[in-house]
This record gives C-alpha cells, sequence and structure tokens, in this order.
C-alpha cells in the first residue's frame, strides 16, 4: 500500500510589527535587526498563503515540520505559530520539532512550546500533559517511523548551532533497533544537518559526530532536516546500508539575493522485494503565479531485507 508524507521547514510565519522594546533583551536584538533589515522582505505571507492551498490538495498520512516557525521566539510568536498550525491540520496529521531561532532564548514552557505540546508529541503523548519537551518522539503510520528530534536549546548570541541532548542520544539506539525489528521504514526528523562538517560552525550541529556514529551503526531508512535554507542530498552508509538524507529551503522564502526560493518534499513510498522505492517530489514556489507548482522528481530504492 503507498504511504504519502511530506516535510517543509523554516517557515518563519511570525511577524515582529507590534514588537515591544522590551522584548528586545540579549540575543533577540540581533534577531529583530535580522528581521527588520532582511527577513521580512524574505519571508513572505503571500508565499505561505500558496503553500497552504498547495497542502490541501493531497491527501497526507503525516507533514513534518522541521522547526523555525518564529523568528525571535516571542510567547506572541507561538501564539502566532499556534494557529497557523491549527489551520494546517490535527496534532495527529502534522508533527513538529523545533529549530534554534524558537528556542532564541530561555522562555517560559507554558508561554512558549506548551502551545505547541500536541504536535510534538508521541502518539502515546497526544493526551498527556507534561511541563517539558519528550524527544524523541514516535509516531507510526501504516508501516513508517516518523522519529523526530530535538536539536533546539538556547545558545549565544551570533550562534545558530543546535544539540541533541544526552538523553535523546541515551533513547534513540533503542528506539531505531525496535523500529527495524518492527519492520518500519523509519524516517528520522530534526532541524539540524546530522553529518558532521557540512554546516558552518556557527550554525552547526555541535554533537553531530555523536548522531552520525548513531546513525551508522543502527541505520534508518531517510532522515529529513531544514536550517540551511537550501536543498541538500547527501548519503551516509550504515549497518542496514545506504540511508539518504535530504534538507529543503524555507517554505517561505521568495529567494532573495541568491537564495534559495521555497518549495517542500512530497514522499510515495512503496514496499518491494527488495526493501522500499520513494518517488519524491519537490513542489516550488513560482513567483510569477503565486503558487507552488511541480519541481524535481527524484526516485531512490532503498534496500533493505524485510
Amino acid at each position: 500500500m503507498r504511504q504519502c508524507f511530506a516535510q517543509l521547514s523554516d517557515p518563519h510565519l511570525t511577524s515582529l510589527k507590534s514588537v515591544r522594546s522590551r522584548d528586545l533583551i540579549s540575543k533577540r536584538a540581533l534577531g529583530y535587526l535580522s528581521w527588520r533589515r532582511k527577513r521580512r522582505f524574505e519571508h513572505r505571507t503571500e508565499v505561505l498563503e500558496a503553500l497552504q492551498r498547495d497542502l490541501a490538495l493531497s491527501e497526507l498520512d503525516q507533514l513534518l515540520i522541521t522547526g523555525d516557525l518564529t523568528h525571535i521566539g516571542l510567547p506572541q510568536e507561538f501564539e502566532q505559530a499556534q494557529q497557523w498550525l491549527q489551520e494546517l491540520g490535527s496534532p495527529s496529521k502534522v508533527a513538529l520539532v523545533p529549530g534554534n531561532h524558537d528556542a532564541c532564548v530561555t522562555v517560559p514552557w507554558s508561554e512558549s512550546f506548551a502551545l505547541w505540546q500536541r504536535y510534538m508529541a508521541s502518539d502515546d503523548d497526544q493526551n498527556t500533559v507534561r511541563d517539558g519537551m519528550n524527544f524523541p518522539s514516535l509516531r507510526v503510520r501504516e508501516g513508517i517511523a516518523f522519529i523526530g528530534l530535538s536539536s533546539a536549546c538556547p545558545k549565544p548570541p551570533l550562534m545558530a548551532t543546535g544539540t541533541i541532548d544526552s538523553e535523546q542520544l541515551e533513547r534513540l539506539p533503542a528506539l531505531l533497533q525496535r523500529t527495524a525489528d518492527a519492520g518500519l521504514f523509519r524516517v528520522v526528523f530534526l532541524h539540524h544537518c546530522p553529518i558532521a562538517g557540512k554546516e558552518k560552525w556557527r550554525k552547526r550541529l555541535t554533537n553531530a559526530s555523536a548522531i552520525q556514529a548513531l546513525l551508522e551503526e543502527h541505520g534508518a531508512e531517510l532522515v529529513l532536516h531544514g536550517h540551511g535554507h537550501r536543498a541538500q542530498y547527501s548519503e551516509l552508509q550504515t549497518c542496514h546500508g545506504t540511508l539518504p538524507i535530504i534538507a529543503v529551503p524555507s517554505a517561505s522564502a521568495l529567494g532573495l539575493n541568491g537564495a534559495d526560493i521555497a518549495h517542500y518534499n512530497r514522499y510515495q513510498l512503496d514496499r518491494t522485494d527488495r526493501g522500499w522505492q520513494i518517488n519524491i517530489d519537490s513542489r516550488r514556489y513560482r513567483s510569477e503565479m503565486q503558487e507552488f507548482c511541480a519541481g524535481t522528481h527524484k526516485t531512490l530504492q532503498i534496500n533493505r531485507s524485510h
């Protein structure tokens, strides 16, 4: 049976027009200046409106969002993002991991990530009230295990790095093994790139080498991330075979000054005698039409013994 899911990233959907000067402490002041000078022209509401129209045209088993819904992680931004998430779909259909902009500075849980909790939750935690994040998350949809990792944590000014905390590193191997034993297609999704040396020093995942080693040792079938605002394709050799690692640009970007214009990826998964076949269709924003249209197509064969 064919399964369909999609990934978008870095929508930066919020507005800072009504921000107050007392809100701009520490790192937030630099983020606000970046929004005033550049980001408000690059990340556009009309692009996100076209994105929502395009997403509504297909029935997805799961929509994955790999972080950076906000610009500087203000409480009012979390409220704006909560409304946007509700417009996209129910928490059972939309799975979210946060990004570094969402964790710009330390914020009270009740005023921030608590508003997104059900979108970040595992299947077993959908109706559980927690005071804090609980990653890795796990959602199973018709033979697919969606495993979410959070790399979002406050960092010093001028740094856009992320870190997977020790608890996630401890829990991930058993989760990868359990889902492999169940014969599931494992999709790991996170904000930062998990390959060491792939990102600039100030934008890297600080413990990418540890995550990379875990993936090599325990395997997965697909890794999806964002953060870099550009399309990327890489591969990692694991104990189970080749592991594709795919990144998408910002879902709201106009592509100014040579940057990648907004697009997101749709995935269609079919089981084969040798493993799985993935058809990847990129949906790209066309500014002259103000719509998302067909972009590139790629087919991957993931060879695994069931």
